[in-house]
């Protein structure tokens, strides 16, 4: 394993990932700056991630046929160029910077290749027993990418006004380049024995098939789409039940982005070596049920944290066995292309997670809660059933019918 190798796609994914964090909360305050209404500006945070949607597997699919390297670099150069064009929209007014954000977000989006083929390239350089372990990094870095950036957003645009966040972004992104340029070695050699060439929803259609790859991908959606649904609601849930200002809410996703870090950096591989991805992730989902359900129940703020909490450890446990198992179920040859699936489902739960929890939290704040309360403790009953249920046993009779 090339640990050098492993240290660059670790530090791209959080660079990136700070990128992301410093333009991704921004976006409502440029959208109004613009005149945008409602659905215009759900429209430009929704963008990225409907492009991820539909981008993410052939991203994979050709990092398995042409190697990560070349992959991962255009992805660095194109968050470069998006974030560039992002803080130059921020100089326009009206109709125009409005169009010219929106296509730089789906820009964005069409280049956002890191996290997937990340992942295929961790699945190359990690033995089958440690793979879990080495997606909790890529897990660690992302998060601590998304805390650190909102932080680095807000003082960029107190500082530089609204071009700010943008430029900023976009200097990490091209550091970012220019570092994996320098120091990051290609994980697969391109041989004859690669992904058949797919269309995009023909790839979708044969990952899910699979059986053990197709389930832990839905899992994962499911997973994915409940917490969406917590960060598209918990800001509303701060202010208006618990009547703390905005500022109290971002200290708990920090808090909240920490503890699911620390989880994926190292715990993860004693927990995993103790029960094994498969009942790691029943595990996860059940505890995250049960965050749901205190959450929707918390009457005061230290019980919030405590619930708050619970959910960044089932979530911090859930993410790497999922990938793990995913990576571990598929051919080597498909890395890439599943890796990319995965991350496709998870981008489609970050669209319909919002767009499900805000009506729910306008009828009824606890509401959303319980729902995904719900959907969480059925999934991990799911995947008890299906994924820990024990192998039957060979008999003799078996071995003397099979000759």
């Amino acid at each position: 394993m090339n640990r050098p190798s492993l240290l660059v796609i670790i530090l791209s994914v959080f660079i990136d990932l700070i990128g992301f964090g410093i333009v991704m909360p921004l976006l409502p305050i440029y959208g109004k700056t613009f005149g945008a209404n409602g659905f215009e500006i759900g429209l430009i945070i929704a963008s990225f991630s409907a492009m991820q949607f539909l981008f993410a597997p052939a991203w994979g699919r050709l990092s398995d046929r042409i190697g990560r390297r070349p992959v991962i670099l255009i992805s660095n150069a194109g968050s470069t160029l998006s974030y560039a064009a992002f803080a130059m929209a921020s100089t326009y007014s009206g109709s125009t910077g409005f169009w010219l954000l929106l296509a730089s977000r789906i820009f964005a989006g069409i280049c956002g290749a890191n996290i997937s083929v990340a992942s295929a390239f961790i699945a190359d350089i990690s033995p089958p027993e440690k793979r879990t372990q080495r997606m909790g990094l890529i897990g660690m870095a992302f998060g601590l990418g998304f805390v650190f950036g909102p932080a680095l957003g807000a003082f960029s645009y107190k500082m530089f006004g609204l071009a700010g966040p943008g430029w900023v972004a976009a200097s990490f992104c091209g550091f970012n380049f220019l570092f994996g340029l320098i120091a990051l070695v290609e994980s697969r050699k391109p041989t004859g024995e690669t992904a058949r060439p797919r269309p995009t929803l023909s790839q979708w259609a044969y990952t899910l098939r699979q059986p053990t790859v197709g389930f832990v991908v839905v899992i994962y959606f499911l997973g994915t789409f409940c917490f969406a649904c917590f960060e598209s609601t918990f800001s509303l849930l701060v202010e208006e039940v618990f009547h703390y200002t905005p500022d109290h809410a971002g200290y708990l996703f920090a808090y909240c982005g920490v503890l699911a870090a620390f989880i994926q950096a190292g715990p993860i591989r004693r927990l995993n070596k103790l029960l094994g991805e498969r009942r790691l992730i029943t595990s996860s989902l059940i505890i995250v049920a049960a965050s749901f359900l205190f959450i929707a129940l918390s009457a005061s703020l230290a019980t919030l944290m405590l619930s708050v909490g619970l959910l960044a450890i089932g979530w911090g446990m859930n993410r790497p066995p999922a990938l793990g198992l995913i990576s571990l179920s598929a051919s080597a040859d498909e890395q890439g292309a599943t890796m990319g699936v995965a991350q496709g489902a998870a981008s489609l739960a970050r669209i319909l997670g919002p767009m499900f929890a805000s009506p729910l939290y306008a009828g009824h704040h606890e509401l959303p809660y319980f729902v995904c309360a719900g959907i969480s403790l059925l999934a991990g009953l799911a995947a008890f059933v299906y994924l820990c249920r024990p192998s039957p046993a060979v008999t003799t009779s078996d071995l003397e019918s099979a000759g």
